[in-house]
């Protein structure tokens, strides 16, 4: 398009509806500043500069256990029996009866 005479270039700018030359030219607000801010990041098992070896970099050996907040148990106060209620013990269920064959269908 750039090598196109000016009649060729405003017939293809008003069959495509815009302006197809403006985009050969590089706009200065398209492209990124030379000195830029520095990244905002969090910090993290590896945000420090001297003593990170490498082996030390895995955020996965840093966890520890869960911390138990509130215990789902009641507590018992001083010098009280816990009353744990008698479950009855676990029984099987009842034994699988074959059904019957019909006798009105002929035996296959």
């Amino acid at each position: 398009m750039a090598t196109a005479t000016r009649i060729i270039q405003r017939l293809r700018n008003f069959l495509s509806g815009h302006d197809l030359q403006s985009k050969l030219q590089l706009r200065y607000e398209e492209i990124a500043k030379r000195t830029q801010a520095p990244p905002k990041l969090p910090t993290g098992p590896s945000h420090k500069y001297a003593n990170n070896y490498y082996f030390a970099r895995d955020g996965r050996r840093e966890s520890v256990p869960a911390t138990v907040v509130m215990s789902s148990q009641k507590a018992l106060t001083a010098g009280s029996q816990a009353q744990v209620p008698a479950k009855p013990p676990v029984t099987p269920g009842g034994v699988y009866k074959e059904p019957a064959l019909s006798t009105d269908q002929p035996y296959l």
